[in-house]
């Protein structure tokens, strides 16, 4: 049964799989986490440059650690079964207001080769008590007027719609 996990070095071969599926999904955007990844975390085949660079996400849930382009401090965790990555997951902790207009608390991708078995459902209804641990009452999460799976993922965690800002919806959503 998948879960939601801290980050590991365990899962270097899954996350390394899961890139290359991004990178090689014709006609999508890669998601920014990928193109975040420390270029010797790809390309060291030896466990010491995945392992810095897990150490930099699991700093990212701290005002010393967090990623300045970010502005906040995030948890990211990964969702998994046995030694499969299937998606991952970051909370915000606080908004900027570039965030608030099109970022929101909770950010989601499931991998290509997993989609479409409810993962991306699974995965933000386990996150919400998490970001509820973490002080947040009601989650802000946004997605493409355009982006259906997403709207369903959202909906079916409880969502409601409360604004449209251009081509982005704006979800609340409980966390307890």
């Amino acid at each position: 049964m998948p879960e939601l996990i801290t980050p590991t070095v365990r899962l270097q071969a899954s996350f390394l799989a899961v890139v290359a599926e991004f990178h090689a999904e014709p006609g999508q955007a890669v998601p920014w986490f990928v193109k975040d990844v420390d270029p010797a975390a790809l390309t060291d085949p030896g466990p010491d440059a995945f392992a810095a660079y897990v150490a930099r996400v699991l700093a990212e849930r701290t005002e010393a650690g967090m990623r300045r382009d970010a502005g906040v401090p995030m948890t990211t965790l990964w969702w998994a079964e046995g030694d499969q990555l299937l998606g991952r997951l970051a909370i915000r902790h606080r908004l900027t207001p570039n965030l608030e207009r099109i970022g929101g608390h909770i950010g989601y991708d499931v991998r290509p080769g997993a989609r479409r078995r409810g993962h991306a459902t699974a995965m933000l209804a386990a996150a919400l008590p998490v970001a509820a641990e973490l002080g947040i009452t009601g989650a802000l999460l946004t997605c493409d007027e355009t982006n259906t799976a997403s709207r369903r993922v959202i909906e079916a965690n409880g969502g409601r719609l409360t604004a449209t800002e251009g081509n982005k919806l704006r979800y609340l959503l409980p966390t307890t």
